[in-house]
This record gives C-alpha cells, sequence and structure tokens, in this order.
C-alpha cells in the first residue's frame, strides 16, 4: 500500500493512527495483538490487499464442518466461528455439506490429512440420534480436540454448547397465550434431530402450562420454505390461530401459507420463527423470532476447543445458552372467535 491517503482511510476505520498502520505493514514489533487485528480488519474491510509478508502468515488449522448453507443460520455460524477463531491467530477450513456431496465422515478424513489441530461440529451427526456416536469415539482415540454446536449426545466425549430448545419454546408459547391465542401450533423438523426433539418437549410443557391443551398441534416436516408451508396449511386448516416454527425458513414457508388460504399475517394468523437469521428482520411482515446466541455460542465453543488443543483439561458434557424472544410484526393479539 501506498500514499498518504489510504494510510489516513485506514486508520481512521481501525481508530487508530497512521504511525501504527505503517508499523503494521511492515510487520514491525511493538503493536498490540488486538491493534493489529484491528487494523488487519480495516485493511480488508476497504478492500485493500494484504503485503504479502502479513498473508503468508498461517498458524494452526482448525476444521469448521456445517450441514447446507441453504438456511442461513449455518453461513451465521460459520462466521462467527471463523471470526473467532481468526482473532485467535488460528486458521478455520471451512466445509460445507449438501445434499448428495461430500459426508461428515469423508470431511473429517480429509481434514485429519491436513494436519488439522482441532474441528468444530456445527450441527453435525452429533444431532441426529439415528447415527452412531462411535465415530466420534474413533476420533477422540486418535487424539484429536473437537467440539460440538447444537445437538448435545451423552454418548460422545467432547464438550457441547447449545441453545435452551425447551426454554425457547416456553418463551413463544407464553408471549402468544399473552396476546389471546390458545389454538397455537408446532411445525417441527424431524424428531430424529436433537434440537427438534427438545423443542417438541419444551413446547407440549409450555401448552400443558399456560394453555392446557389436551393434544397440542404438532406437525413434523423438514426444515425449509416448503416444509412450512406443508405444516402451516395442516395447522391453520386444524383451526391454530398462531403457529409456532422450528426455523425461520419455516416460518416463511408458514406466512406464504397463510396468504394461499386467504389469511393475513398477523391479524389472521400470528407466527413465531426460530434463529433470527440475517436479513428476517426485513421480512413482511417484519418476522417474530426466537434469537440463537450464535457470537456467544461460538466465542465460548473455539474457546474451549484452543484450550484443548494447548494442552489443558476442558470440561465434559453440555454447556446451555439463553436464547431470546424477538417481538416484532409477525404477531398481535388473537383474532376473534369465527
Amino acid at each position: 500500500m501506498q500514499g498518504r491517503t489510504r494510510l489516513t482511510d485506514v486508520a481512521e476505520q481501525a481508530g487508530v493512527s497512521t504511525a501504527t498502520v505503517s508499523r503494521v505493514l511492515n510487520d514491525k514489533p511493538g503493536v498490540a495483538g488486538e491493534t493489529r487485528r484491528a487494523v488487519l480488519a480495516a485493511l480488508d474491510m476497504l478492500g485493500y490487499e494484504r503485503p504479502d509478508k502479513l498473508s503468508a502468515r498461517s498458524a494452526g488449522l482448525v476444521g469448521l464442518i456445517v450441514p447446507e448453507l441453504s438456511n442461513p443460520v449455518f453461513p451465521a455460524f460459520a462466521q462467527a466461528v471463523e471470526s473467532v477463531l481468526s482473532t485467535m491467530g488460528l486458521t478455520p477450513l471451512l466445509c460445507t455439506q449438501s445434499p448428495g456431496g461430500t459426508t461428515e465422515d469423508q470431511y473429517v478424513e480429509m481434514l485429519l490429512e491436513h494436519g488439522v489441530d482441532g474441528i468444530v461440529f456445527v450441527s453435525g451427526l452429533h444431532a441426529d440420534t439415528s447415527a452412531d456416536p462411535a465415530r466420534y469415539q474413533r476420533l477422540r482415540e486418535r487424539g484429536l480436540p473437537f467440539v460440538l454446536l447444537n445437538g448435545h449426545n451423552p454418548a460422545i466425549d467432547a464438550p457441547s454448547f447449545s441453545t435452551d430448545d425447551r426454554g425457547s419454546m416456553e418463551l413463544a408459547v407464553r408471549h402468544l397465550v399473552s396476546q389471546g391465542h390458545r389454538k397455537i401450533g408446532l411445525a417441527i423438523g424431524p424428531e430424529r434431530f436433537v434440537p427438534a426433539h427438545r423443542k417438541r418437549v419444551g413446547f407440549e410443557e409450555a401448552m400443558a402450562a399456560y394453555v392446557d391443551e389436551p393434544t397440542p398441534s404438532v406437525v413434523t416436516t423438514l426444515f425449509t420454505v416448503e416444509g412450512g408451508v406443508a405444516a402451516g396449511t395442516e395447522l391453520i386448516e386444524a383451526g391454530c390461530t398462531a403457529i409456532i416454527c422450528g426455523s425461520d425458513l419455516m416460518a416463511l414457508g408458514v406466512v406464504r401459507a397463510a396468504r394461499s388460504n386467504g389469511r393475513q399475517v398477523p391479524a389472521d394468523l400470528s407466527v413465531i420463527g426460530y434463529d433470527d437469521s440475517p436479513l428476517i428482520p426485513f421480512t413482511h411482515p417484519p418476522l417474530t423470532t426466537i434469537r440463537q446466541p450464535v457470537a456467544a455460542m461460538c466465542q465460548a465453543a473455539v474457546t474451549t476447543l484452543v484450550a484443548e488443543i494447548g494442552g489443558s483439561q476442558v470440561p465434559r458434557g453440555e454447556l446451555i445458552f439463553v436464547p431470546e424472544l424477538i417481538v416484532r410484526g409477525s404477531t398481535d393479539a388473537a383474532p376473534p372467535a369465527y
């Protein structure tokens, strides 16, 4: 980089002096790690190419395996994990799955061949109760540190980090009941996935506590827009005035189903999503949803992984994070009885 203007631009973006920017760009000592990262981040944000001496610096490799990226919550997890790894001087290797593509097991073998220091699994086979957890035991026997995000399995000897799925349903049901709803449905994904099962249990517990509904309406489908359309159509026909969904994509499908059935959201039907994915605040109407604390979960998971990579003893078991109900325009008072 040359020119006073560019130095000034980077300095303003990073909140430091031009002299500090110059020291970082010339790889000089005496600059705090946090300050150095701020300057590098400013370079990246402004679209400047890093000098070769800085680009070449690559620390330990950490694998990051996530499901398909069509659900925007998974790119959000990937970005948060990568951000924390980068601040710790580690280089992430992102592995994304797609139907018919490379499997989780194949990715693990590839990562082992690349000599990674650890692996972060996001909503992987560990979350699927029909999958054999022995694959993770074999990984543990090889001495490779790894952590699990969303989907705790007590048979797997690894630190686990999850959102409180059961508690999230209590938040959603209580909100809808406070608005006068009594006929509340749940649109959820396959129950073999731990988060889906926990949501269903939490929903049924909350309905029993707040509504005393003997057989609450639950439709199991896929965590997709199409799955939401199918579940929404069935739950609307069952007379639900509000529907809680297992993902934001499902919620968008429910909104579509409502419109196809001549219903208005939220006048005729209230809808709650789950995740608070990027762009969800800009839907029409803006979606009320359960926000997963993605940044906090990823910070804790990566910090734990790095500690284990460094030889520290880290606690096993599950750390559960509290979600937050974000109220927007897709929920309102229950409509008058027909």
